[in-house]
C-alpha cells in the first residue's frame, strides 16, 4: 500500500476548521499523516490547528513544523507532550531552523541556525523524557527544568527539515528523519538524500531505519494551463525579496536544476515593479512544471511517483487551493 500524507497550513483562505475537516477526510482516505506548516507569512498558528485536528481524528498521526527559536525549548516541549496527550500519542514534531530572514521578522537577536537548532532538538528531547534536566549550550540554557505531568511518551519522532547541505547533514546526523521542502524538483530530492544519507552513515546510524518524508505542492485541475496558474503564487511564495537569497542559492547548491540565479534580477525586479502580483507573473511555467506536482490528474499522479522513485517514502501532498483539496484526497485514497 503506497504511503501517502495530506498537508496543509500555507492558504490564508483556510481556517483550522477547514483543515481539521481535510484531516478527517484524509483520515478516512488511509492517509498516514496530516501534516500543518507554520510559516512566515504568519498564517495560523500550529497548536490551534493540530488540536482542531486532533479533535476531529482518531488515527491519523500529526505533525508540523515550528522554528526554533520563535519559543523556547520548554514551551515546545510542553506544546508537542500537551498535543500529544490530546491526541492520545499520535504526534510528530519538525523542528525547524530559524535563518535571518525568521529571526528579524520576528526581532530576535542574531544565532547560529545550525546550532540553535541541534540545541534545541537536543533540550527538547531532554524535556520530553519527564525528568529533571539541565542543559547548557551556545543558544540554549537552563537549569533544573522538568514537566509538570508525565508525558504520554518521552521519545516523539523529529523529522528535521531541511533545504541545504547544511540543513541536509543535521537531519542525517539527529534527526528520526528528514522533513524535504516543498517547491523542490524530484531531481533536487534525489541529491539531496544523498547528502542526508552520506550523513546519517558518517554518524553510526542505521540508514534502513531511518524516515524520508517530503512536502509536495499540489495543483490538480482538468486543464494543464489551469493547474499551472492555480499554484503559481504559491512558486512565487519563494521568490520575493525576503527569502530569495535565502532559497535559490541553497536548492542550487544542493542540485536544484529548474531555480537559476540568473533569474534573481528578474524576480527583483518584477517585485519592485508591481509586488507580489507582478511576481506572479514573472514566475514562468518551466518552475512550476519542475518544483511542483501540477496538471491533470494523470500528471500530478504521475510526478508524485517520481518523487517515490528517488527516495521519498512518504509524499505530503499540500494543494495549491481549497476547492482542490478533496479531489487529492480522493486521488490518493488508499482506504
Amino acid at each position: 500500500m503506497a504511503r501517502v500524507g495530506f498537508g496543509t497550513g500555507y492558504d490564508p483562505k483556510a481556517d483550522a476548521r477547514q483543515m481539521a475537516q481535510w484531516m478527517r477526510d484524509a483520515e478516512e482516505a488511509g492517509f498516514e499523516i496530516g501534516f500543518f506548516s507554520e510559516t512566515i507569512e504568519l498564517m495560523r498558528d500550529s497548536v490551534t490547528a493540530l488540536s482542531a485536528c486532533g479533535l476531529a481524528t482518531e488515527r491519523l498521526t500529526l505533525g508540523c513544523t515550528q522554528i526554533t527559536r520563535l519559543r523556547t525549548p520548554l514551551v515546545m516541549a510542553q506544546t508537542i507532550a500537551s498535543l500529544d496527550e490530546l491526541t492520545g500519542g499520535r504526534m510528530m514534531l519538525a523542528p525547524g531552523a530559524c535563518t535571518s530572514t525568521h529571526a528579524v521578522r520576528h526581532g530576535l537577536p542574531p544565532a547560529a541556525p545550525p546550532q540553535a537548532l541541534i540545541e534545541y532538538v537536543e533540550s527538547i528531547r531532554l524535556i520530553l523524557t519527564g525528568e529533571t534536566v539541565s542543559y547548557h549550550g551556545e543558544v540554549v540554557n537552563f537549569d533544573d527544568v522538568r514537566l509538570g505531568w508525565t508525558p504520554a511518551r518521552t521519545e516523539i519522532p523529529m523529522y528535521i527539515p531541511a533545504t541545504s547541505r547544511a540543513g541536509l547533514r543535521i537531519a542525517g546526523r539527529i534527526g528520526d528523519g528528514v522533513l524535504l521542502n516543498a517547491i523542490c524538483s524530484p531531481e533536487y530530492s534525489a541529491n539531496a538524500l544523498k547528502i542526508v544519507r552520506e550523513a546519517c552513515e558518517a554518524a553510526g546510524r542505521d540508514w534502513s531505519t531511518f524516515k524520508v518524508a517530503q512536502l509536495i505542492n499540489c495543483s490538480v485541475e482538468d486543464d494543464h494551463a489551469a493547474a499551472l496558474d492555480a499554484i503559481r503564487w504559491e512558486v512565487a511564495s519563494k521568490l520575493d525579496p525576503i527569502q530569495l537569497p535565502f532559497i535559490i542559492k541553497p536548492k542550487k547548491l544542493v542540485g536544484e536544476p529548474y531555480m537559476h540565479e540568473e533569474d534573481i534580477p528578474i524576480f527583483e525586479e518584477a517585485w519592485r515593479r508591481g509586488g507580489k502580483e507582478a511576481l506572479v507573473a514573472a514566475v514562468p511555467d518551466s518552475y512550476v512544471e519542475g518544483m511542483t506536482a501540477s496538471g491533470t490528474p494523470e500528471e500530478v499522479e504521475k510526478r508524485i511517483q517520481q518523487f517515490r522513485d528517488v527516495g521519498v517514502q512518504l509524499p505530503i501532498l499540500r494543494a495549491a487551493a481549497p476547492h482542490q483539496a478533496p479531489r487529492l484526497i480522493e486521488m490518493f485514497s488508499v482506504a
